[in-house]
């Protein structure tokens, strides 16, 4: 029987009527404080007392209307009742300090601080007027019939009675009543509807701040993406080519099969701190403080490469120490990125790495052979998210980047980032 009245309550023409007149019945027990002063003063005409009457019955509503906790009542309500679609207010929301969460929010002020007391406002008068309007058609309907039990029926308002003769006109007076009654259910819901949208909806504050929550979320998952690609792509990448290492020297050099196992080892390790740190940020916790990675760790990050198998060449050269923040972190995951990239791609031969600290520019290379026919492509399949990735870490950062053949069965990623040397 629940399932069945469950649906009538959700968004149709009853619950949308139920709303408004339940919205009306809500003002009632504000009606005895505003009739206080037409009480207390008896000697003004009766035009007088129901007109102030009615004023602060208004401005009674009105100030529960600008009360925030009303209009998420209202929101929610109207959303379940009137089945339109509507954000939950951002007004006055605060950072709580978690990662990940959106700007400040404005309080409404002015008139986006007065679209809740009018809707309120709007919604009793129209429930009070469906109300009334529609229990009046209603009775009308039921008693129009006159003498279908044996008695005189009549309908009188302010002194105008209308007594009809029973009969075929007055059953379809009747039908038109309970049709009126019905159609008028329609228009107050239908109202409301319309209303509650624009009066109960996102102002246009709110809505800036709504873009603006959204576009930080997208950035952050963008950075969180880019970590968990630059971390655990580069870990299973370089795990897989290790244990391959491993299970193929681990009868004739069990050194060295144990020095592939102990870089597996670090570089899991190192890809459980980054995982926890995102895991972190996505479940909305105080994530511990992000691990940073930069031009300090490239030596591990070339000794797990040799522990692969790799032939790995480096060439550094200028200050690297000097280079700190967001650029030195930058710059190792660039430089991970196009390492992985070598090994998932490259076939054999040595890997030429190329770091340069200028006065202006740091310069970063990655050179590496290819095979002829992709041989080893197969064998990683990638999402195709890395040089994209890298382009958008380049740009942010105002630098240049390039990516593509160099020479006879070569491929070459070149970086320059814009830099300020620290004293």
């Amino acid at each position: 029987m629940f399932r069945g009245i469950r649906p009538l309550l959700r968004g149709s023409t009853y619950s949308g009527a139920l709303f408004a007149y339940c919205g009306a019945l809500a003002s009632l027990p504000l009606l005895p404080f505003a009739m206080l002063p037409a009480l207390a003063w008896p000697s003004a005409p009766v035009g007088v007392r129901y007109v102030l009457t009615l004023l602060i019955w208004a401005v009674l509503i009105g100030v529960i209307g600008l009360a925030r906790t009303t209009r998420r009542v209202l929101i929610a309500c109207a959303r379940r009742m009137l089945g339109v679609s509507l954000p939950d207010p951002v007004g006055g929301r605060r950072r709580t300090g978690r990662p990940g969460d959106g700007p400040a929010s404005p309080a409404p002020v002015g008139a986006d601080r007065l679209r809740t007391p009018l809707w309120l406002l709007l919604h009793v008068a129209l429930g009070w007027a469906g109300a009334q309007v529609g229990i009046a058609l209603f009775i009308a309907g039921l008693l129009l019939p006159g003498g279908w039990a044996g008695a005189e029926v009549g309908l009188s308002v302010n002194g105008w009675t209308v007594r009809p003769e029973s009969g075929r006109p007055s059953w379809v007076a009747a039908l038109g009543c309970v049709l009126l009654a019905a159609t008028l259910c329609v228009a107050v819901t239908s109202a409301l509807r319309w209303l509650a949208p624009r009066l109960l909806g996102p102002s246009s504050a709110e809505r800036l701040a709504l873009a603006a929550e959204r576009e930080l979320r997208l950035a952050e998952r963008n950075r969180l993406a880019h970590e968990l690609h630059d971390s655990i792509g580069h870990t299973l990448t370089a795990t897989t080519i290790q244990a391959a290492v491993a299970g193929e020297v681990l009868s004739a050099d069990p050194s060295a099969a144990r020095a592939a196992l102990r870089s597996i080892e670090e570089s899991a390790r190192s890809a459980l701190e980054d995982l926890d740190y995102v895991l972190g940020v996505l479940r909305e916790e105080k994530a511990e403080t992000a691990p940073t990675r930069t031009l300090a760790d490239l030596p591990e990050l070339l000794d797990r490469l040799r522990h692969a198998g790799a032939v790995v060449e480096p060439e550094l050269s200028g200050e690297l120490a000097q280079v700190q923040g967001t650029l030195s972190r930058a710059a190792y995951r660039i430089l991970q990125e196009g390492l992985t990239n070598a090994l998932r791609h490259g076939a054999g031969g040595p890997i030429e790495v190329r770091v340069a600290a200028g006065p202006d520019g740091l310069e970063l290379s990655v050179v590496n052979r290819t095979g002829v026919t992709g041989a080893g492509t197969g064998a990683f399949p990638t999402s195709g998210h890395g040089l994209p990735g890298l382009a958008e870490r380049v740009r942010l950062l105002h630098g240049e980047i390039e990516a593509g053949p160099h020479g006879p069965r070569h491929w070459r990623l070149a970086v320059r980032l814009p830099v300020r040397l620290s004293a």
